[in-house]
């Protein structure tokens, strides 16, 4: 993967982590910097994912913004339980 490859993807995995922090009702107690920190993972995880059944870009799309509500959904369980 070239560098701005590995640039364009830190760039959606932040958009993914923003959106999957919107879809997620009411208000999380957890830092900014971690939803981007789990947008950015989801974006590779998402987007491994939805390739392995389509390569409709819409759709990869809603798998990794998917993949990023559940994780901020999961961090704020741990993140409020260990403050």
């Amino acid at each position: 993967m070239e560098i701005t490859g590995i640039i364009s993807a830190l760039v959606v995995g932040l958009i993914i982590g923003a959106l999957g922090r919107l879809v997620v009702p009411g208000k999380q107690a957890i830092p900014i910097w971690l939803t981007l920190i789990l947008g950015i993972i989801a974006a590779f995880v998402g987007g491994a994912i939805a390739a392995v059944f389509t390569t409709f870009w819409l759709l990869v799309l809603i798998v990794q913004v998917l993949v990023a509500a559940a994780a901020v959904v999961l961090a704020e369980k741990l993140y409020t339980r260990g403050a």
